[in-house]
């Protein structure tokens, strides 16, 4: 059992809290029974489970290296306030290319809140996948992790450069939808078609003036009360479920 916080290993854990990290080792923590067990499920490649002493072993770790630690090295490289004693270390899935019919493509969303439930929302509207641009957070920020409930292991997540990708996605007979505010149609005023990829901006700036420019429509949530805007993951939820009416 690991009972020290200067143990090497438990350096290299403590490492994957940052995002520069978790890239150069092609890895991630998981944390809580539930996310752990979703990663299993989901047939992601676990390379290691991390258990606090006392905390009673599942039945599906036999099939893992598993990893005794004391509990102030669980709190040393845990990321909860009440962690509960299981983290697991994920290798990183790198998704090459997105196939189905609906697509979501996100443009610099930063607030990890904010992926995180567009992520789980579309797990359950039952989008296809989801493209991430530059300046996008983190896929495997932890609070990202925690925030999608465990789809994050059920939609294929790609990251690419979005300008290319809506070139690729139009030759395949994709309809280019960008939220704006400008110049846009009521998304209620528009029956889908087939294909459709929707292309949600930045919290604060919106879309990239270039991305709008690609797309074939821009489209808008209509108000009707005083709000200023809608949230961007309440606003990706309305139109992903307006594709699968």
């Amino acid at each position: 059992m690991i009972t020290s916080v200067k143990n090497e290993k438990v350096k290299q854990w403590k490492k994957l809290h940052k995002r520069k990290e978790r890239i150069q080792a092609g890895a991630f923590l998981v944390e809580g029974f539930h996310l752990v067990e979703e990663a299993v499920n989901s047939n992601w490649t676990v390379r290691e489970v991390i258990m606090q002493k006392d905390v009673e072993l599942p039945n599906w770790t036999n099939a893992y290296p598993v990893v005794s630690v004391s509990e102030n090295v669980m709190a040393y490289i845990s990321q909860t306030a009440t962690p509960q004693g299981i983290i697991a270390v994920i290798e990183s899935y790198k998704q090459s290319e997105q196939n189905g019919n609906h697509l979501l493509l996100i443009d610099s969303i930063q607030d990890p809140g904010n992926l995180g439930t567009i992520i789980r929302t579309a797990d359950a509207a039952g989008m296809d996948g989801i493209i991430l641009g530059d300046g996008t957070v983190d896929l495997y920020n932890d609070k990202v992790i925690r925030s999608t409930q465990g789809s994050i292991f059920h939609i294929p997540v790609l990251h690419a450069d979005l300008g290319e990708e809506i070139t690729k996605l139009k030759q395949k007979g994709f309809e280019i939808w960008a939220t704006s505010l400008e110049k846009a149609s009521n998304y209620n005023d528009i029956i889908p078609k087939a294909k459709v990829a929707i292309i949600l901006g930045n919290e604060g700036a919106g879309v990239q003036a270039d991305l709008i420019e690609q797309a074939d429509r821009a489209v808008k949530i209509p108000i009707y009360g005083q709000a200023e805007s809608l949230n961007v993951s309440i606003a990706a939820g309305i139109l992903m479920y307006h594709l699968k009416r």
